[in-house]
């Protein structure tokens, strides 16, 4: 076995040996390469002691060596870039018999390694990277040094006007892709070990990869045994997509279009005139600020004024209840009567953006830019948005003074309603599954589901009673249901409980959610061994027909693919039957292994039984 070594490049300032020519036979015998295979236990071919040329390019020197023992060692070294202007298309063909290539330059010699950065590297990089040949990049040398003794530092700035620094060595190595090294000097220490250890590695890889394509080489020429037949690699499954979240977007819609059931109403401290409406559960869910103010301790049992207009720092400073401000009232259109807070602005500047900043709590207090930037162009005034903006900070909780820089703003994410999920707070709906008692808020309902949204809002029993059974649904699967109405968020516990939650999906037209429950499916079977997937007690051909019966059209294509994939396990159990003749047909035509495949295999195992008897009869 051999190996291809190609150099370029010369480690002396100048690319010139001393009273030696480019490319000599002294230069080569006192070189990198030369000084390494000619060092310890290595001894030079005695053929090829003097280095000869190249017959296809005369500006590469030729010599050769012994490594390991028995292995050929054959480097072709071209110490000038210059000379490789001549012939670009006999270079190229040279380089791509190397196996290693290693690029040398002196760290004294900044004019040299410019030219190589700057017109070779980007001639060189695109091929290096088609062949996937290992570069090893060498910086020869010692830094000159006119105020005292050469300096081997690499952090060393004194002599960057003349000299190679460090980082443009490192970076030249990165942009070709090769392993940089820095010798202070040839002697045998950096060479033999240094140097040696880094080029002996990847001589060992090359001797590796060989090795592994001689013995089929061999085997098929020496025996002409017959090549098994190639298996390809199954096909992939369709991905299940699933939308982006509109969670802030619907509640959002809430603010804007669902008065119907706001139970909170906003006044001016100076005039009394109605402001906007909103939903206690929103802001008290979002808001420790509004929880304190509407819900306090025990507060509905105390119709009284929670006015503090003394405590200018207090959290009632901003906002205050009526007086006797948790009244039954008549609300808009027609909704169910209730209890309703009235709360009065005291702050004239919350006054004039108190919109905005109900957006910004209902679009889940995370907009900050957002909320400043509508803030600004309605105020008109800096130090007015800086005071509004500290005040609203005090709404979601955030300390006095945190500033809004970018590392917080990539760490923020939009406030969801969990903590009002299964919580009686501002509950004014009672679920009745299967003997659970779950209660919820119709306004978080309306706003994230539209089959609810119409049987509250219309001429429905269920828009005017406060009790509503739910039928055909386990307790479990309907908190699953209403878990991501609050949350946006979904995580079944089994494939099982999966399938029923999409199930319930599909019966309130929520097409996210089911959606998502379709990606937990895929999830969990496909990360199912296959000894667990032909053991397990769940059928697969059967959530098949029931995502066919649901519309879970994604779903049903995947488990299509998914059995053809798997088709050897799925093939043998009983319910493989129960397959229309048009899901077996797409599954014959997707299975892996295909019938042709198996067709050359027992072909293959065929005549190597032949091959065997007739050995055994010659013996």
């Amino acid at each position: 076995m051999s190996i291809h070594i190609v150099a370029l490049g010369s480690e002396c300032p100048g690319g010139v040996g001393s009273g030696e020519d480019a490319g000599g036979p002294g230069q080569m015998q006192g070189g990198l390469l030369w000084s390494y295979l000619g060092h310890g236990a290595r001894e030079l071919d005695p053929m090829s002691a003097t280095p000869s040329r190249h017959p296809l390019n005369p500006a590469f020197m030729e010599y050769q060596s012994r490594v390991f023992g028995d292995v050929r060692v054959m480097v072709r070294d071209c110490p000038s870039w210059d000379l490789l202007d001549s012939d670009w298309a006999s270079v190229r063909s040279v380089l791509e018999q190397a196996d290693i290539l290693v690029i040398k330059y002196s760290v004294n010699d900044k004019l040299a390694f410019q030219q190589v950065r700057n017109g070779y590297a980007p001639r060189l990089r695109p091929l290096l990277r088609h062949w996937g040949v290992p570069v090893i990049l060498v910086a020869v040398g010692a830094r000159l040094n006119d105020e005292g003794p050469p300096c081997t530092c690499p952090l060393c700035a004194s002599d960057w006007s003349s000299c190679v620094p460090h980082g443009e060595g490192l970076q030249l190595s990165r942009d070709l892709g090769a392993t940089y090294l820095e010798l202070p000097s040839l002697n045998n220490f950096f060479v033999g070990r240094y140097f040696g250890s880094v080029l002996e590695y990847f001589m060992i890889q090359c001797l590796k990869q060989k090795a592994k394509e001689r013995p089929d080489k061999r085997r098929g020429h020496r025996f002409n045994e017959p090549r098994p037949p190639h298996l390809d690699q199954p096909a992939r499954l369709p991905p299940v997509r699933v939308e982006e979240s509109s969670f802030s977007q619907d509640l959002q819609w809430l603010l804007e279009r669902g008065v119907q059931f706001a139970d909170v109403v906003f006044y001016a401290g100076d005039s009394g005139k109605e402001l906007g409406w909103a939903h206690a559960a929103v802001l008290c869910a979002v808001s420790p600020y509004f929880r304190q103010l509407l819900v306090g301790r025990q507060g509905w049992e105390r119709p009284v004024s929670r006015c503090a207009c003394r405590e200018r720092d207090g959290p009632h400073s901003l906002l205050s209840t009526w007086d006797g401000g948790l009244d039954d009232l008549p609300r808009p259109d027609g909704h169910l009567p209730g209890r309703l807070s009235r709360l009065v602005v005291k702050d004239p500047l919350l006054c004039l953006c108190l919109w905005e900043t109900l957006m910004f709590l209902y679009r889940g207090a995370w907009e900050w830019e957002y909320l400043e930037e509508a803030i600004a162009e309605k105020l008109k005034n800096p130090l007015a948005v800086a005071q509004l903006m500290e005040r609203i900070r005090s709404f979601v909780g955030r300390e006095k003074g945190t500033r809004d820089t970018p590392t917080a703003r990539s760490q923020q994410s939009p406030q969801t309603l969990g903590n009002l999920f299964n919580s009686p707070l501002y509950s004014d709906v009672i679920f009745m599954v299967q003997g659970s008692v779950l209660p919820a808020h119709r306004a978080v309902l309306v706003a994230r589901c539209d089959v609810m949204a119409a049987m509250f809002s219309g001429k429905y029993a269920e828009a005017r009673s406060r009790v509503v059974p739910i039928h055909g649904v386990s307790s479990d699967t309907f908190l699953s249901f209403l878990e991501y109405l609050y949350t946006d968020t979904c995580c079944p516990a089994s494939v099982l409980q999966a399938m029923a939650v999409l199930v319930c999906a599909e019966m309130y037209q929520v097409k996210r959610l089911q959606h998502l429950c379709e990606v937990c499916v895929c999830a969990y079977l496909q990360s199912m061994p296959s000894r667990e997937l032909a053991s397990t007690s769940i059928s697969v051909i059967r959530l098949l027909k029931r995502a066919k019966c649901h519309n879970a059209d994604q779903l049903y294509v995947w488990l299509l693919h998914f059995i053809a994939n798997n088709y050897l396990i799925f093939s043998h159990k009983p319910d493989f039957l129960e397959l229309s003749e048009d899901e077996r047909e797409q599954v014959e035509c997707l299975r892996w292994p295909s019938r042709g495949y198996l067709q050359e295999l027992s072909e293959y195992q065929q005549r190597r039984r032949q091959l065997r008897k007739s050995r055994c009869s010659i013996m």
